[in-house]
């Protein structure tokens, strides 16, 4: 078979799941609009924080003074991570036990958005 039928195809196939997904996404929010609406300022909410932590923190305190293209570094970067999401989950469990928060400003939201950035950063190091 011709390389080239091959990447066509692949192409192509590549186009219809991107065509369906697009469609996937118009349909949703056509039916959910508001739920859409909100959904999208919570990324964007999740995504300012994430930059204003980055910058607190610097890239340094994701690869944990490793290097990211190594793979045991990378692993150790990610063991690093799932400690961290830990602490955040062990903050949610008790936020919710205890109904209060006593550090202003990382009350329940704010530990769910660390949840979430913390899985896309995880994310984020994994791939390559």
């Amino acid at each position: 078979m011709d390389p080239s039928l091959f990447n066509m195809e692949a192409e192509k196939i590549k186009e219809i799941i991107e065509d369906e997904i697009n469609q996937t996404i118009t349909i949703f929010e056509e039916e959910y609009p508001e739920l859409s609406q909100e959904f999208k300022e919570i990324q964007d909410e999740m995504y300012r924080m994430f930059a204003a932590k980055h910058m607190d923190y610097g890239l340094q305190n994701i690869s944990l003074g490793g290097d990211l293209t190594k793979e045991n570094d990378k692993k150790f970067s990610l063991t690093g991570l799932a400690i961290r999401l830990t602490d955040k989950i062990s903050r949610l469990r008790n936020l919710l036990t205890n109904g209060r928060n006593f550090v202003k400003g990382e009350g329940m939201e704010d530990t769910f958005i660390d949840i979430a950035n913390c899985g896309i950063i995880g994310m984020l190091v994994g791939r390559d």
